[in-house]
């Protein structure tokens, strides 16, 4: 097991060592000028970034880091928002409304629901859009804003859903039922686990399903809904995985970062001194960005050896949008960060689920 403390202090020793060889600069930070925020970043093919904030504000920005407009709901935004092929900005509030936006910042329509909607939207292939609420309800809508069905659970419906590439749609509840249904809303499957499940999945080129459990178990669930392994970690986790080319999985669990084969086996796994609620990237060049929760991210290679670690004020509260150039956009509660490696800097991993929500355009659907 590899301390995160040591991996740490390797890093910023490299920094010391290599002072006019810095591994990584900040290209810019955008203060967010209220509460903070637990949303994470989504990034428009066209270079925009759109950002939620604990005051209920859904920003737009440039990528260079300018405000292009804002946008004011009701309650906070803990929901990420995900972009259509459009352009359109679909996300939702504590307001209890699930909003659609134009991307020049106008409202196109409103849906309400009966509770809040912490749950990160998933875009269908078709336009469906799915998302989850505290009211135990899971929501298909039409691109229009119109009720297409909505499939009651048992608990509150935080998690983010999945889709696959057959069009099924995969998501976790509080009721401990992991549910498979299809694109008309019916239920294919459900798969119980020992707790609630508040975790987006995660869906491998071969069709496996991975999910976290807050009963401290790793799931490789079968397209059929039968268990393929599980993998106990002992810790709590709102963490979702993420596949690099190989297909080995990244997550973390409470305090610890694991590293694991597509057959289960543990790769490498270390210790944070912190809780890790956000999820790992993926990139092309073989590393893998990780954010704790107070303080600290950075980059390791699949191995686990540390590339750059940076120091921050806060705790880094969101997971990383990552561009085609290998930008990451990431929060730390206050503040929105823009930073590239400065050394084979690279896209996310073609892999089937390189970032949290599959992309930076956060659609939740399976990559090809």
């Amino acid at each position: 097991m590899k301390s995160w403390f040591f991996l740490l202090l390797a890093g910023l020793l490299t920094f010391s060592s290599r002072a006019q060889e810095t591994a990584v600069t900040n290209l810019w930070i955008f203060t967010l000028n209220d509460a903070g925020t637990d949303s994470s970043p989504a990034l428009a093919t066209d270079g925009t970034i759109y950002q939620g904030t604990f005051h209920g504000w859904l920003l737009a920005l440039t990528a260079d880091g300018k405000l292009k407009w804002k946008f004011k709901t009701g309650s906070e935004i803990k929901s990420s928002p995900a972009v259509a092929a459009d352009g359109t900005i679909y996300f939702g509030s504590r307001d209890r409304n699930f909003y659609a936006l134009t991307p020049a910042g106008k409202l196109k329509w409103k849906f309400a629901t009966g509770a809040w909607v912490d749950s990160s939207p998933a875009i269908a292939l078709d336009g469906t859009i799915y998302f989850g609420s505290w009211d135990t309800n899971f929501y298909a809508l039409t691109p229009d804003g119109k009720l297409k069905w909505q499939f009651a659970t048992g608990g509150i419906v935080d998690s983010s859903p999945a889709i696959g590439a057959d069009g099924i749609i995969y998501f976790g509840s509080h009721d401990k039922n992991f549910y498979a249904l299809t694109p008309d809303g019916k239920l294919k499957w459900k798969f119980a686990t020992g707790a609630e499940i508040i975790a987006s999945p995660a869906i491998a080129a071969d069709g496996t399903i991975y999910i976290s459990s807050t009963d401290g178990n790793c799931y490789a669930l079968n397209p059929d809904g039968s268990e393929r392994w599980r993998l106990h970690t002992g810790g709590y986790t709102s963490s979702s995985p993420v596949l690099d080319e190989q297909g080995n999985l990244y997550f973390a669990a409470a305090t610890e970062q694991f590293s694991l084969t597509p057959n289960g086996q543990v790769r490498w796994h270390y210790s944070n001194a912190n809780p890790i609620f956000t999820s790992p990237a993926a990139l092309a060049n073989n590393q893998i960005f990780v954010a704790t929760r107070w303080s600290r991210s950075g980059m390791l290679t699949t191995d686990a050896n540390t590339v750059w670690d940076l120091p921050s004020g806060y705790g880094f509260s969101s997971s990383a949008a990552v561009s085609p150039t290998g930008v990451f956009y990431f929060t730390d509660e206050h503040r929105l960060f823009a930073f590239q490696s400065l050394k084979n800097a690279a896209p996310p991993a073609k892999s089937s689920w390189p970032l949290w929500r599959a992309n930076a355009q956060h659609t939740g659907r399976v990559q090809k």
